[in-house]
């Protein structure tokens, strides 16, 4: 959130089309956030889980795919391996050739399989974060037990460094700790795919036209990242007219408006700000205003 010129809180989202984007942009608030005293400067880092989204279903039935020192999660589990449901994994190594891949449970029990026999598994590396109390904080998965909808947002209340943290927005507090449930990051900026179902105030729209393709960038992004904001709207870019083109591609052959199952199940609401009455938005580029 952030307040305007006349003192007013306005609850506001940030939009990138990408993940490299999204990372950066989050990086740099965190650290605004920390210098103008809304967030506390004394860090607990605490390891995560970030998806290789770039791993696609196909790649996963292949070992080569697989490097030593990722988290596999096994939503469906396997009753010949004995792997659980929901079980989380640490793989060892991988044989190109025999297309096998050896992973470390957590009782130290090493299984190799055919990546093409289990299903419905998910890769991540480990990363570090280094959060705050008073920083914003977004779940990366979501967690049926504690009723946590995928890439829902809180404000970090209290956090210690074994990793214990309280969450809230406006929904009652969460409490967990970290290292049970490491789907976790910064919550400042999301990605366009991320932000459906999603709404605030203002929304603030990063796109680097040179570092975004097409498949991210086009008629669809245009729709959905600016219909998350309730009053406002500002896309800033590298390239104003490039931008214009780009936003102006139909990639799909469906609607933006369709809600889809993942829209559906991670959608959370920004509580809006009751000081705003006049709706408007207008698109920022390079310091100049375009109206809508």
């Amino acid at each position: 959130m952030i307040v305007d010129v006349y003192g007013v809180v306005v609850f506001t989202l940030v939009v990138s089309p990408d993940n490299q984007s999204r990372r950066e942009i989050n990086e740099a608030i965190h650290r605004t956030m920390q210098s103008a005293g809304q967030a506390e400067t004394k860090e607990h880092k605490q390891r995560v889980l970030v998806a290789r989204q770039e791993i696609t279903g196909a790649d996963r039935q292949w070992a080569a795919q697989y490097e030593t020192g990722d988290v596999v999660r096994y939503a469906r589990g396997s009753k010949t391996h004995g792997i659980k449901a929901g079980e989380y994994a640490r793989v060892e190594r991988a044989n190109e050739k025999e297309n096998l891949v050896t992973v470390k449970r957590e009782n130290g029990e090493q299984v190799s399989y055919d990546p093409r026999r289990l299903h419905s598994v998910t890769l991540y590396r480990e990363a570090e974060r280094a959060f705050s109390q008073g920083g914003r904080a977004q779940f990366t998965a979501p967690n049926r037990e504690r009723h946590i909808a995928n890439r829902e947002l809180g404000t970090i209340e209290k956090i210690d460094d074994s990793g214990n943290l309280q969450l809230l927005d406006s929904g009652p507090t969460v409490a967990f700790n970290i290292k049970e449930n490491p789907h976790l990051d910064y919550g400042y900026a999301v990605t366009s795919h991320s932000s459906q179902g999603q709404t605030a105030d203002c929304v603030l729209i990063h796109v680097d036209t040179e570092q975004a393709g097409e498949k991210l960038v086009n008629r669809r992004l245009a729709y959905v990242a600016v219909s998350r904001g309730r009053y406002d709207a500002q896309v800033y870019t590298n390239d104003r007219d490039h931008l214009t083109e780009q936003l102006s591609r139909d990639v799909s052959h469906r609607s933006a408006i369709e809600p889809s199952r993942e829209s559906a199940s991670s959608a959370h609401k920004i509580e809006p700000s009751s000081a705003r009455s006049q709706a408007h938005e207008h698109i920022q580029a390079e310091g100049h205003s375009i109206s809508r």
